[in-house]
């Protein structure tokens, strides 16, 4: 029931356009690395395209109708933009939701230490991650120190090509004997990914001189002490661009894709539509790869009170209302999928398996032994998404995480259709998922886009 491999369907313009959306993409990957430079980032393009700051909105009492374009920040790791039809807002929102973290090595509260003279930084990993596979390899360092008067200090060191980087070092082959009888999830243990930041001593007499040199240098570079790393958000991420890959230039392949390849396709997609009948929202959140939890992940009230916020703007307030508007609403939870590799074929189901260059992909239940944590799609719903999606010729496909009893996961979707709305997953295949560097089709990227588009015009309850 594969369709035809979207590369063969294409035009000059097709592939020019292609090529300028997968341009864009990668800069996004490039300058965002962590959750708040990607909302910094999103911010930055909707303020440009018209979008309008919720918050200040509210503070100034001003009113929001049909046609206005509106956005709303959360501890500046989660972002809503909103896109107001010519429907009643209670007839409900089309949906894209996304999330921006991805997994990393996260710097301790009290990370710096040296031994025989070498420094690191204690770190713990974020998400589910192959261990092996974060160390030597070239590393950078993003984020915030914020100090006791308030100011907040960005970091980013090893991503100019003048930087320094950092990494994380693994035990000769030499000496590897036992290490290598190990199983893989314990081949590197969690405790053991720290990451190297310096072997330089200030002098031979300092008890501890590198230590005392790096904290030199973050105090004269930065102006922070010691004790401001307690209150700083520092994420280890392999350094480097987003890269073109394959002879023929086919593939993307950068760290971050899962999720960061559907949050930019939702956001391209919000940006570029330019009338909405039925009013329009993406959501791009925190904290899924943990769960979905805390003050910036899916599981808290974030949306739902924005929602509430922007029904007030509109004379709509009331949780009957409120209830109503998210009842009534669909959504693609823009999350990636497993593309088939046929290096591991056995894991893979692959009539039901997404394969690369067949566009973008829906996931009708996730899950894992038995849909155990699963959102399972509508057959109502998925037949009218086809129908919208044929529509506007784009090209899709369907299929699952692996073989049933060998793996799975989860997405937002579930947390979104406890109000009861219609969810549905879908996004891109990606090659070496949570992997330090990962690897999408340049031509779902761009059937995605398509459809994140064509959904946000056409969905209809």
């Amino acid at each position: 029931m594969k369709d035809k491999n979207a590369w063969t369907t294409y035009d000059k313009a097709a592939e020019a356009e292609l090529e300028a959306l997968c341009g864009k993409y990668r800069r996004f990957l490039d300058q965002g690395k962590t959750e708040r430079e990607c909302v910094a980032l999103i911010r930055a393009a909707a303020e440009e395209a018209g979008y309008r700051d919720l918050n200040s909105l509210v503070k100034e009492g001003k009113s929001v109708a049909a046609g206005d374009k509106v956005y709303a920040v959360n501890m500046g790791k989660m972002v809503s933009l909103f896109h107001i039809g010519s429907d009643p807002m209670q007839e409900g929102f089309n949906i894209l939701g996304a999330h921006i973290d991805s997994p990393r090595l996260d710097v301790k509260q009290n990370p710096l230490y040296e031994d025989t003279q070498i420094a690191y930084l204690d770190t713990h990993y974020y998400g589910g991650i192959k261990k092996y596979q974060w160390v030597t390899i070239p590393m950078a360092i993003h984020g915030v120190v914020v100090k006791t008067d308030g100011t907040s200090v960005p970091i980013c060191i090893g991503e100019d090509e003048n930087d320094p980087v950092v990494f994380v070092s693994d035990l000769l082959i030499h000496l590897a004997a036992s290490q290598m009888d190990k199983k893989a999830r314990v081949v590197i243990e969690g405790e053991a990914l720290d990451v190297v930041v310096g072997s330089r001593p200030l002098s031979e007499e300092e008890k501890e001189g590198t230590k005392e040199r790096i904290l030199s240098l973050l105090k004269e570079q930065y102006g922070i002490e010691e004790d401001d790393l307690w209150s700083a958000e520092l994420e280890v991420v392999p350094a480097g661009t987003a890269r073109d890959a394959g002879l023929d230039r086919s593939m993307i392949m950068a760290y971050g894709q899962d999720d960061r390849v559907c949050a930019y396709t939702s956001l391209q997609a919000m940006l570029d539509v330019e009338k909405v009948k039925r009013s329009a929202c993406t959501l791009l959140v925190d904290k899924e790869e943990i769960g979905s939890v805390g003050a910036t992940g899916m599981q808290s009230r974030f949306f739902e009170n924005t929602v509430a916020e922007l029904l007030a703007l509109m004379g709509e307030g009331g949780d009957l209302a409120l209830r109503r508007t998210l009842a009534r609403s669909t959504m693609l939870s823009s999350d990636v999928s497993a593309a088939y590799d046929p290096v591991y074929a056995a894991k893979f189901d692959k009539k039901n398996a997404a394969l690369m260059g067949y566009g973008m992909v829906f996931n009708k239940f996730t899950g894992a032994r038995g849909k155990s944590g699963s959102n399972d799609a509508n057959a109502e719903y998925l037949g009218r998404l086809r129908q919208v999606l044929r529509a506007q010729d784009v090209r899709f496909q369907s299929a699952e995480l692996g073989k049933v009893d060998v793996g799975g996961g989860g997405t937002i979707a579930y947390i979104m259709s406890l109000y009861g709305m219609e969810v549905v997953d879908s996004g891109v295949a990606v090659l070496n998922m949570h992997a330090p560097f990962e690897v999408t089709s340049k031509a779902d990227i761009f059937e995605t886009y398509k459809g994140y588009k064509a959904f946000l015009r056409g969905m209809h309850r």
